[in-house]
């Protein structure tokens, strides 16, 4: 990321933790767009051929939201599940990486979900300001 004059990331140049390293600060050039890339990157394709969200990031955020909150909902249930529904299917070696690919799915899109609000709440016009 290119470097941004302090006043454009808000307090001393400080992002909140959990911001994604692929979108600028906030009043940073093109920072908007940046945000607007990488929440399209977190939702199916087909999601760029609703006008609606092209035309207003902030909705785009709240659709970005719904999409990794499921997923991280479904990841949450696969783990708690897969042991009992695929017990008979899966030597003990499968299940556990099942489980490792669970947990890492899950906390993947936990930081995203974090991600998603911090970038939503930006483009909605909320500076983060850290706390001393």
């Amino acid at each position: 990321m290119p470097a941004v004059p302090p006043s454009a990331s808000g307090r001393d140049g400080v992002l909140p933790p959990g911001w994604p390293e692929e979108v600028r600060p906030p009043g940073a050039p093109d920072w908007e767009r940046t945000a607007v890339g990488w929440l399209y990157d977190l939702v199916p394709p087909e999601y760029r051929s609703h006008e609606v969200l092209r035309r207003y990031p902030v909705l785009l955020a709240r659709f970005a939201a719904d999409h990794v909150s499921a997923g991280l909902e479904a990841a949450r249930a696969g783990w708690r599940t897969v042991r009992v529904e695929l017990a008979d299917e899966l030597p003990p070696e499968a299940m556990e990486a099942a489980m490792a690919a669970y947990e890492r799915e899950g906390a993947r899109l936990a930081a995203a979900a974090r991600a998603v609000e911090l970038v939503g709440g930006a483009l909605r016009g909320e500076r983060w300001v850290p706390r001393m």
